[in-house]
């Protein structure tokens, strides 16, 4: 229970249906004193821990708080910082699944004698199958495709046939002091800082050179220095806003080269891209080590799943998409579909116009 509306709503659909229901609220990281005063849109923060405590009190069950700051700071904002020191951009949200909020969980229900981990995304879960949630506008399969199948197994996500109009509707009409919150729009660590701040501030403890964080220059495709930048872990591909370089025409990111610290710029057409080389493939499929598939790849959280040929081998996976995607960041989550079904998922690694 994150405090926030649909995890307290899902708890409530279970205590109507009368289950034994124990809540479980993560601290993930230790937050400034402003960040206690309210949501402010960022989801686990401790105003929502009291929150989620005051729902489980309305609701009449247990709540316990899970310490995993440790493991939230090892496998989610280490591992933030060193990708945008890289020239990547990480999917944190993706990481959290995968590492934190469902494995440690999971057992800790299990250590509780409880028969399954139920939260609040909006997924659902039929017949083994990972599948994307009623409410398209609030989806979050992109984000579960590296939670493992073996822990899917044990989970539940009651508001996978549910509108979010729905669920605050409920909530409202429940009483529960979280039916008006705002959702989380902010990586909760990151809070209304730029993420610049977030990875400099990491990058001592994390080893890292000082030159990997340092300005550099701004490119056009063919080497002509532009500008300058700030460094590379404060850009992404496809940024346009912040880049201060001359000329009257949008430029926007396009790829960035670690090893001259190079930010290479150019107009919206150049964005597209036509291939991609995912790294850590994961399937949540009985796909083959080495398969040949038509399906769709969405790129982004909020993008379109587009229609593309895939190559499966072993761990990697190549991408052919039938029309070009736009902005294809590699570090990014690359998630494979059958209509609603989600197939698997890898890292981009490379992506090539």
């Amino acid at each position: 229970m994150s405090g926030g509306v649909d995890s307290s709503v899902a708890a409530a659909l279970l205590v109507e249906q009368g289950h034994e229901v124990v809540g479980l609220t993560m601290r993930l990281y230790d937050a400034s004193g402003h960040e206690r005063q309210g949501r402010g849109g960022s989801c686990c923060s401790p105003a929502e821990i009291d929150q989620a405590r005051d729902v489980c009190a309305l609701l009449g069950i247990s709540h316990y708080t899970v310490d995993e700051q440790e493991r939230f700071s090892t496998h989610v904002i280490d591992d933030f910082a060193r990708e945008y020191a890289g020239g990547r951009t990480p999917n944190p949200c993706v990481r959290c699944n995968e590492h934190v909020k469902f494995g440690p969980l999971v057992a800790r229900a299990r250590a509780l004698g409880a028969e399954a981990l139920a939260t609040g995304h909006y997924a659902r879960l039929e017949g083994g199958a990972l599948l994307r949630a009623v409410d398209e506008a609030k989806d979050q399969s992109y984000f579960l495709f590296a939670v493992p199948p073996a822990l899917l197994a044990g989970v539940r996500f009651p508001l996978g046939t549910w509108h979010k109009e729905h669920v605050r509707e409920r909530a409202r009409a429940l009483g529960l002091p979280s039916a008006d919150t705002p959702d989380s729009q902010e990586l909760c660590f990151v809070g209304g800082r730029d993420h610049g701040e977030v990875v400099e501030a990491r990058a001592a403890a994390l080893g890292l050179d000082a030159g990997e964080l340092a300005p550099g220059e701004v490119v056009d495709a063919e080497g002509r220095v532009l500008g300058a930048h700030a460094g590379i872990h404060r850009v992404t591909i496809g940024q346009r806003r912040g880049l201060r370089i001359p000329g009257s025409s949008p430029r926007y990111v396009l790829r960035v080269i670690p090893e001259r610290r190079q930010v290479v710029v150019g107009d919206a057409g150049s964005l597209q891209t036509h291939a991609l080389v995912l790294d850590d493939f994961r399937r949540l499929a009985p796909l083959g080590e080495r398969e040949a598939l038509r399906a769709s790849v969405q790129i982004r959280h909020r993008g379109k799943p587009a229609p593309a040929e895939l190559e499966l081998d072993g761990g990697r996976a190549r991408v052919r998409f039938v029309e070009p995607v736009q902005a294809a960041a590699p570090g990014q989550a690359a998630v494979v579909y059958d209509g609603d079904r989600v197939l698997g998922g890898g890292w981009i690694a490379e992506a090539s116009g």
